[in-house]
């Protein structure tokens, strides 16, 4: 993979911290730097999908109402808790044109 340089500001407390752990791994900072941005793009991909998932799933209509999921959180700890709810929220069904 090319490289290409950079250069940005640090808190000096966010420096010094950088170069300690780049000492330790014995790595550069530079090193050290690129590849936590990496992990932090790497999460936000990862945050991005699931939040798309999530929508694309509550475009499909279909939900748990609340009073199912009050009454499965209020049976947590108690000797007759329940299961998990299933979806009991639906889209409208569209309605059937008339056939003269």
């Amino acid at each position: 993979m090319t490289t290409v340089p950079f250069s940005m500001r640090l808190d000096s407390k966010l420096k010094a911290r950088l170069e300690k752990e780049a000492k330790r791994r014995d790595r550069t900072s530079g090193f050290i730097a690129s590849r936590a941005i990496k992990l932090y793009f790497d999460e936000l991909d990862r945050l991005n999908k699931e939040l798309d998932d999530a929508e694309a799933e509550a475009d499909k209509g279909i939900f748990i109402s609340e009073e199912a999921m009050m009454a499965w959180i209020s049976s947590w700890g108690t000797e007759n808790e329940l299961a998990p709810p299933e979806p009991d929220i639906f889209p409208l069904a569209k309605p059937r044109k008339k056939v003269a």
